[in-house]
């Protein structure tokens, strides 16, 4: 598979990506012995010869790395952002800057992501055909009846789809006027399967009890309960075992 030249050297642990593009520009590396100097330049890490500095990259010698962030809000998961905002690698010692986010959080949400340079792992997690479970705990407006929890619970039609169902739980009702929130408001805990662009907040908009606050507190029985926000750690081989085999 054709890849960006700056993503496989910093896969391997060569530099960050940003520091694999300055790399790239000093003619320090080499495709099928002919300097590449294009930043767009792709190629295929399995059929292509990749040296830099004459030593070429080994695959035997590809270490994986797998980390947990408890992602603070305004933040966006990508690598790089054109518009300059704080990116989850900013969050990050520059021996982790090779990493990227397995799915994504919204800007204006936070709590647990994944960060890996282990290519498989990701897409595993990610396969639709995996369903790994996530555990929100979210804010929403007024109070849900029974009949709007039954629902969720059930399914919701989302872009002519029926979400799959869902746990849906009732964690605290605040009905004390607040200077921020000055109607009633609720804490929702909820457990999905699956993950659609924005779907909590979509489905909570059209249940009629918008989201003012999202957070996710684990990815199937890992939890960033022991994390503060911006803080992050490790997997352990027995959790990455445990979710390679959810």
């Amino acid at each position: 598979m054709l890849e960006r030249l700056q993503k496989i050297l910093s896969r391997y642990g060569i530099a960050s990506r940003r520091a694999s593009e300055e790399i790239i520009l000093a003619g320090k590396v080499a495709v099928n012995g002919k300097i590449v100097r294009e930043l767009g330049t792709k190629v295929d890490p399995e059929q292509d010869r990749i040296t830099v500095d004459g030593k070429p990259l080994n695959k035997d010698e590809l270490e994986f790395s797998y980390l947990l962030l408890n992602k603070p809000t305004e933040i966006v998961c990508t690598c790089d952002d054109p518009q300059g905002r704080q990116t989850v690698l900013d969050l990050l010692p520059s021996k982790y800057q090779h990493l990227y986010p397995v799915g994504r959080l919204d800007y204006n949400s936070s709590g647990a992501l994944i960060l890996t340079n282990d290519g498989d792992f990701a897409n595993r997690l990610m396969h639709p055909r995996h369903h790994v479970a996530k555990t929100y705990q979210i804010w929403v407006k007024d109070i849900p009846d029974t009949l709007t929890l039954q629902n969720w619970r059930a399914g919701i039609l989302l872009d002519e789809k029926y979400t799959l169902p869902a746990i849906v739980d009732i964690l605290k009702i605040e009905k004390n006027a607040h200077l921020r929130y000055p109607q009633p408001k609720t804490l929702l805990q909820i457990i999905l399967s699956e993950g659609r662009n924005r779907q909590i907040r979509r489905v909570a908009e059209q249940l009629g009890h918008p989201v003012l606050k999202l957070h996710r507190v684990a990815i199937a029985t890992i939890s960033v309960d022991a994390l503060k926000l911006g803080e992050y750690r490790l997997l352990s081989k027995k959790e990455v075992t445990g979710l390679y085999k959810n």
